[in-house]
């Protein structure tokens, strides 16, 4: 499975962006796909996820209610749709994706966006 993540930039604080995620390859019989973020400095920390199936919705907290993520099953891309921007969103973003439906650990990665927020 390959992940190419795009749509980062920069933008002014109360801004929005969208980031988009493609997936190629043997895709069937993914379970999940997520984002991640990671500051300058920082650990990476999970943003969000939804079911391959494009159901099931997850925040975490820090960005629920201002990030929603969807997915279009027929372009078998993943999207993240950041409104409200803060500079504390600045980051490079990773789309991930996995098979597990145990664990929750994911396999595949893109490569990151960097999104930064002026304030």
């Amino acid at each position: 499975v390959q992940l190419q993540a795009s749509g980062g930039g920069l933008v002014q604080a109360g801004g929005s962006l969208r980031l988009s995620c493609a997936a190629s390859g043997r895709t069937v019989g993914l379970y999940a796909a997520g984002w991640f973020r990671q500051a300058p400095g920082k650990e990476r920390e999970f943003v969000a996820s939804i079911s391959w199936s494009g159901i099931n919705p997850y925040y975490a907290d820090s960005v629920r209610g201002r990030f929603t993520i969807s997915k279009d099953n027929a372009e078998n891309t993943v999207f993240l749709q950041m409104d409200s921007l803060r500079p504390e969103d600045t980051a490079y973003y990773y789309c991930a994706a996995r098979r597990n439906s145990v664990t929750g650990q994911y396999e595949f990665w893109g490569q990151g966006t960097l999104v930064t927020v002026s304030s």
